[in-house]
C-alpha cells in the first residue's frame, strides 16, 4: 500500500508541476478511477479527502514547492 501511496503522490506532483495547479476534486476522481476508494476517506466536514499517507508522500516529494490553497481546494506550484 505504501508503494501505491507513493505512486499516487508522484502522479500528483507531475500534475501540479505540469499544469501549475491540481484541484483536489480532480485528484480524487483520478485516484478513485485508477485505484478505487482505498486512498480516499470522508473527512470531519463530510467531504471526500485524499488518504493521509498519500498527502504525506506528496509533501515529501514537492519539498515545499506546492502550496495548498484552502479556499479553492487546490495545490498550486511555485
Amino acid at each position: 500500500m505504501e508503494n501505491t501511496a507513493n505512486e499516487i503522490a508522484e502522479w500528483m506532483l507531475n500534475e501540479v508541476k505540469s499544469a501549475g495547479v491540481l484541484h483536489q476534486g480532480a485528484a480524487i476522481d483520478y485516484i478513485v478511477r485508477q485505484y478505487g476508494e482505498a486512498f480516499i476517506y470522508i473527512n470531519e466536514n463530510g467531504n471526500k479527502s485524499i488518504d493521509k499517507e498519500v498527502k504525506k508522500a506528496f509533501k515529501k516529494l514537492h519539498g515545499g514547492r506546492a502550496a495548498w490553497e484552502r479556499d479553492g481546494f487546490f495545490w498550486g506550484w511555485h
